[in-house]
């Protein structure tokens, strides 16, 4: 139902993750009997959860500890590991600047040119160890090194932006990337995003997106909400897309996986964006407390280095423990960021739904007091979910 804003503006009630709770049906299961498994393009992944293309996230050595758990991680070709032969000093002095000079640092940092060498090496270098190259880039940069991360041999392909449409209108002198042709033209499978609406992600469908990404603004470390004032809450976001995932399947045959992007921080998190009908999920903050990762601690928005607006900041996360714990567990914190998969599995169990696709038919209620209701204790000591 419309609300009614003013004298002639309107709007739709949406909703954020937040504020819905999952309600368990007439069956239960053993958490060890849910499936999980997951397809993406052409590679079957045993865990729903992708590590988001973030310098402070995403390196070599996380791109191939995630894939050999069962995940996916997918790496910046417009960051610190494509400027930079040695990315190690360069990531220390992000981590030990002060706040009034972090965003200066950054817009100096990344004017370094982007190296189209260090992008065929960061790709080989993931495969040589075994891992699954996946790599992202805005429009722009894929236009411009598609072909060289074709020829490198990556296995998937993410086009990124704040938000991403198939009606781009830009300059005369300037030639947008048409998605569709992209899609037709690379030998991989090319995942489209960002975006919140069932008619954009039909078109990106329609496009010829391997998946979509759903989510605007939500990140942790992003400020585009503040900044732009732009972007839909992710269950609203996700729940529109997945309906347009659904009609297009219909109507063509097609599946095309949703994957919600950002904001989630807790395994019940990833657990509710299934449940409003996303096949996986993208997330950034909780990788990057893990030991392994490349922020030493910190996470900072993709649009930081913005030499004109910028959209994100660095935020202190701290190292909670390593990759495996967080992906895995066991868990080691009482906050619901530790084994993620676990957390997944046991939902589902509880939900009684075997896999994905039966976790996504769930019941879903709107709860705004689902995370403070009887927990005074736990926020008074900061304990638990009152941290």
């Amino acid at each position: 139902m419309d609300i009614q804003i003013g004298c002639k503006k309107t709007a739709r009630r949406a909703y954020g993750i937040d504020e819905i709770a999952l309600v368990p049906g007439n069956r239960t299961l053993d958490p060890s009997l849910a499936d999980t498994k997951w397809r993406i393009g052409n590679i079957e992944r045993e865990i729903p959860i992708i590590a988001s293309a973030m310098d402070s996230v995403v390196d070599v050595r996380m791109a191939v500890q995630l894939s050999q758990l069962g995940a996916l991680g997918v790496l910046n070709l417009e960051g610190i590991q494509t400027r930079y032969a040695e990315p190690a000093p360069i990531l220390e002095r992000i981590a030990a600047v002060g706040k009034e000079e972090f965003v200066p640092l950054m817009q100096e940092l990344y004017a370094e040119p982007i190296k189209p060498d260090l992008i065929a090496q960061r790709i080989q270098e993931i495969k040589q160890l075994g891992g699954i190259a996946a790599v992202s880039a805005t429009p722009a940069a894929s236009s411009k090194y598609g072909s060289v991360v074709a020829k490198a041999g990556a296995d998937l392909f993410f086009v990124q932006a704040t938000v991403v449409s198939t009606a781009y209108l830009s300059p005369e002198s300037i030639t947008p990337l048409d998605l569709a042709q992209f899609c037709r033209d690379m030998p991989i499978p090319v995942v489209l995003g960002n975006c919140v609406t069932y008619e954009v992600a039909l078109n990106l469908m329609k496009a010829g997106a391997a998946a979509i990404l759903v989510g605007i603004g939500p990140g942790a470390a992003c400020t585009s909400r503040g900044v732009l004032g732009v972007g839909v809450p992710q269950a609203t976001a996700v729940a529109d897309c997945a309906a347009a995932r659904d009609d297009y399947h219909q109507e063509t045959g097609n599946y095309v996986p949703v994957i919600a992007d950002g904001g989630l921080i807790t395994g019940g998190d990833i657990c509710k964006c299934i449940a409003c009908g996303a096949d996986g999920v993208m997330i950034g903050s909780p990788f990057a407390r893990a030991a392994e990762a490349p922020g030493r601690g910190y996470h900072w928005g993709m649009a930081t280095p913005s030499p004109v607006l910028p959209r994100g900041t660095r935020i202190r996360v701290a190292t909670t423990g390593t990759l495996e714990q967080i992906l895995k567990g066991p868990a080691q914190l009482d906050d619901g960021t530790h084994n993620l998969l676990g957390a997944l599995k046991t939902s589902m169990g509880t939900l009684g739904a075997k896999n994905i696709k039966e976790m996504q038919q769930v019941e879903i209620v709107i709860a705004p007091s689902l995370l403070t209701e009887g927990k005074v204790y736990q926020k008074a000591q900061q304990l638990g979910m009152g941290k």
